[in-house]
């Protein structure tokens, strides 16, 4: 009997296991980890069963069964949901994304004068003598879309903008979850670029950040959720900046009795680098 499992949108599919072990292989798992998880999964789920709870069985083995960076790899789209509940370190973490990428002078908050009305720019960014602007829709519920009213005041912004004179040569709308197959065909054909968590199919968010190195801050599986918010609140949000503090401090700024556990896990996430 096929299994149909029901993902974050409400929609029922049928269970890949290929998929879920493709998802380990790429956060790093070892071939022994992946059958391990991959037949305990197989003897657990039951018709109907979400995502959410393949995710929960998957993610507590592989704490356990492996080194925690792979675990927190594993973890990315949860950990950036845990950015919330307000935008800003999400776009803060964008801003991280697409510098490490070599795009410059990164700003967040930008506000410009359209021909009709001003506009207040989540992301402004330049690379190869190109300026980027972009509205960043940061969602921390799983399976929310969206939708097209947003791409339309979106690209009626940047419309605006561009009669002002306004040197930006190209219009993002980014988002951490999905667009509606609407918002996809309204992007085709206007020329509004959208960045969602896998579309473009195979250079999605989640590609990028993979590119990129950067990880969330709400990706260590060796910190408490409490310790994670703490360092967000000081606009702290990858795990380069931490490693950074602790190559200059000696320390997070935080209590902690598993120092050297968490300094490691942040050195294997960013291979060492900063």
């Amino acid at each position: 009997m096929q299994i149909l499992v029901k993902k974050m949108d409400g929609e029922l599919e049928p269970f890949d296991i290929e998929k879920l072990k493709s998802s380990l292989r790429n956060a790093g798992a070892s071939e022994r980890a992946v059958e391990t998880i991959s037949n305990h999964l197989a003897s657990e789920i039951y018709n109907g069963i979400s995502t959410q709870e393949i995710y929960a069985h998957a993610f507590e083995i592989l704490k356990h069964f492996e080194k925690k960076p792979v675990a927190a790899r594993y973890s990315l789209k949860r950990a950036i949901f845990d950015l919330g509940p307000s935008g800003f370190p999400f776009e803060q973490f964008i801003m991280a994304v697409f510098t490490e990428l070599g795009y410059k002078n990164a700003r967040a908050g930008v506000s410009m004068q359209g021909r009709c009305a001003p506009h207040e720019l989540d992301f402004l960014a330049q690379k190869d003598g190109r300026t980027i602007g972009a509205e960043l829709k940061f969602h921390n519920t799983p399976g929310y879309k969206t939708d097209l009213k947003v791409a339309l005041y979106v690209s009626t912004r940047f419309e605006d903008l561009k009669k002002a004179d306004h040197k930006i040569d190209e219009g993002w709308l980014i988002t951490n979850t999905r667009f509606t197959k609407n918002v996809i065909r309204f992007a085709e054909c206007s020329g509004l670029k959208i960045l969602g968590w896998d579309y473009p199919y195979g250079a999605g968010l989640l590609q990028i950040i993979e590119k990129s190195k950067v990880h969330p801050i709400t990706a260590l599986v060796s910190l408490k959720k409490s310790q994670k918010k703490e360092l967000m609140e000081r606009d702290i949000v990858t795990c380069k900046q931490a490693l950074r503090i602790i190559k200059k401090n000696g320390s997070l700024g935080l209590q902690l009795d598993n120092f050297e556990e968490v300094e490691e896990e942040l050195r294997s996430l960013c291979n060492g680098s900063v």
